[in-house]
């Protein structure tokens, strides 16, 4: 009895429909294009009828969009900010003058008195204290305008010493006098006899602003800035070209001097206002730019047509 014999051909499992390459190159594109297909409308139903529970969107790469400041915020926070910083330093920078000035003015004062010609040859004579003795020249004195004490106007009295132990003349400053009522002359007597002063050497800072440099006629002579040389020809001598100011005394009126118009802690003060200035603007400068991405992202989710 013959039986028949089936054959069947053995392929390798890579070669089967299910594994083939070509047939799965075609399967994922298939996937997608379905995948595609569902991106671009708003229906939730995914493949086979799964539903989804959004349709599928665009992704976002964090960071690259979530700071928009805008142009005129950035450049007014590029204007200023520079600004704010260096007045910071600035003020800081000035203290640190302040502390010097006073620490060379405590020195000076604990030195030695200078005579009138070592004033002259020193090349820092600023805050040197001074001994003088001989007389004032009552003929010829100089009344320094808009000087201001406790909130009251007034004067500074300068007025030339000839001093005898060294046969020199220097401008001395008496200090501060009142001068409520400008319809009649402020009143001081200068001392006709021989006297023993003790002064300091003032030297200004810089250069004042001067609107203008005219200067009234006859004794006393009003001014509104001192310029040692001018009064030194004016009053017909030659002296030291350095202000002399006297120490308190019999010979000396309101004589507190102030070394500097603003102390050291005033500038750090103001150096900290400035820094704190310049953090608040970069504080909302941030704050605007990641406020003003947040909007906008906002409005480009509610204008998206594939918004649910």
């Amino acid at each position: 009895m013959n039986r028949a014999v089936i054959t069947r051909e053995v392929r390798p499992s890579s070669l089967t429909r299910k594994n083939n390459p070509l047939n799965r190159l075609t399967s994922v594109a298939t996937n997608n294009r379905t995948i595609a297909a569902l991106s671009m409308s708003d229906s939730t139903t995914g493949v086979l009828g799964v539903e989804y529970s959004q349709p599928y969107r665009h992704i976002r790469l964090p960071g690259m969009s979530g700071f928009r400041p805008g142009l005129l915020p950035t450049l007014l926070v590029l204007a200023m900010l520079p600004v704010l910083v260096w007045l910071g330093f600035w003020q800081l920078e000035r203290g640190e003058q302040k502390r010097d000035l006073l620490a060379r003015q405590e020195a000076r004062q604990q030195a030695a008195p200078l005579s009138p010609e070592q004033i002259e040859s020193s090349a820092q004579p600023a805050f040197s204290r001074v001994h003088l003795q001989g007389r004032f020249d009552a003929e010829h004195s100089f009344l320094l305008d808009s000087r201001t004490r406790d909130g009251q106007v007034g004067v500074e009295l300068l007025q030339p010493f000839h001093d005898e132990l060294s046969d020199r003349w220097v401008m001395v400053n008496r200090g501060w006098i009142p001068w409520p009522d400008r319809r009649v002359p402020p009143a001081f007597d200068t001392p006709a006899q021989s006297l023993k002063l003790a002064a300091w050497v003032y030297v200004p800072p810089g250069k004042p602003f001067i609107f203008s440099h005219r200067t009234a006629e006859g004794w006393p002579r009003l001014i509104n800035h001192v310029d040692i040389e001018a009064m030194w020809q004016q009053a017909g001598r030659e002296g030291v070209i350095h202000e002399l100011r006297l120490e308190p005394g019999p010979s000396a009126y309101r004589a507190d001097w102030a070394i500097t118009s603003m102390r050291p802690s005033q500038h750090l003060g103001y150096a900290v206002q400035w820094f704190a200035m310049a953090a608040a603007l970069l504080a909302l400068f941030i704050y605007f730019g990641v406020h003003q991405a947040r909007e906008k992202h906002s409005d480009n989710d509610e204008s998206n047509p594939c918004r649910p």
